[in-house]
């Protein structure tokens, strides 16, 4: 089992890729709540023409979850740190959703590691716009937080809009059974990592950002909408912004997103 003891964590991970070594570089940071364990048809598609790392935040799947609280800075740190085990002097970078948070701060504050960065359905916090606050979900009626969960994944999910687009109502039902019941230690660590995210903020720090970027949005997203993904874009020299047909997870809904990604990323 690949782990790694770094910033006094054990911290477990996983490598993709058939030409480990060879192939580019490619640093996949997760979204919230999210493991390796649940993420594998995600991290298949990025490992095809890659050397891919992918690894359990903090708090989240194999990986420790040591006292709180954590903060957005030791995430990217511990991202940061993985790539440096592997001997990875720089990669590209892949950041979904809290991922994307992370890789912002990564990016940030390591900028001459980034050959290439990719965000997704993200924010940059502050003044360029917050994602939607899910630490506030935890104290709701089951009812009440499915009800709002449903809504903020896509703006146009409802009963009516299912009917017609069977393909968006099995994505909401899979997204529907990461809930349920959990133990007590899985529930602490993603509260802990949502407490982290609520105090999200690089907006004025981005321009440090020198790589490739291209950030990528859902016209339909409640959690990071894409007028936040623009005010990224905005900060960033150079950067691409690219807007697609879906909500929060855009790059199963729209089939030209994951090309467009791999494309941007394969060119650099």
């Amino acid at each position: 089992m690949p782990v790694a003891h770094l910033n006094d964590i054990d911290i477990y991970y996983e490598r993709y890729g058939e030409n480990q070594g060879t192939a580019p570089k490619l640093l996949f940071v997760n979204g919230s709540g999210a493991t390796l364990a649940a993420s594998q048809p995600l991290l298949g598609l990025f490992a095809k023409g890659f050397d891919l790392v992918a690894h359990d935040q903090r708090g989240l799947g194999r990986t420790s979850i040591p006292d709180g609280p954590y903060t957005m800075a030791q995430y990217a740190a511990d991202a940061a740190a993985l790539a440096e085990h592997l001997g990875w002097t720089t990669y590209s970078v892949v950041g979904v959703s809290f991922g994307g948070m992370v890789a912002q701060e990564l990016a940030v504050t390591f900028p001459e590691r980034l050959e290439c960065l990719v965000l997704m359905c993200t924010s940059p916090g502050g003044d360029g716009g917050s994602s939607y606050p899910l630490h506030t979900l935890g104290s709701l009626d089951p009812s009440e937080r499915a009800e709002i969960g449903l809504r903020i994944l896509d703006q146009r999910f409802t009963p009516e809009w299912f009917e017609n687009h069977p393909g968006d109502r099995m994505l909401s039902d899979a997204m529907a059974q990461r809930g349920g019941e959990k133990p007590a230690d899985v529930v602490r660590g993603e509260t802990l990592q949502l407490q982290a995210r609520s105090t999200h903020d690089v907006y004025h720090r981005l321009p440090a950002i020198t790589c490739a970027t291209l950030v990528a949005s859902g016209l339909y997203d409640g959690i990071a909408p894409a007028s936040n993904g623009e005010a990224i874009a905005a900060q960033i020299e150079g950067a691409q912004f690219r807007a697609y047909e879906g909500g929060h997870a855009f790059f199963y809904q729209d089939r030209s997103a994951f090309p467009d990604v791999i494309e941007f990323l394969l060119a650099r």
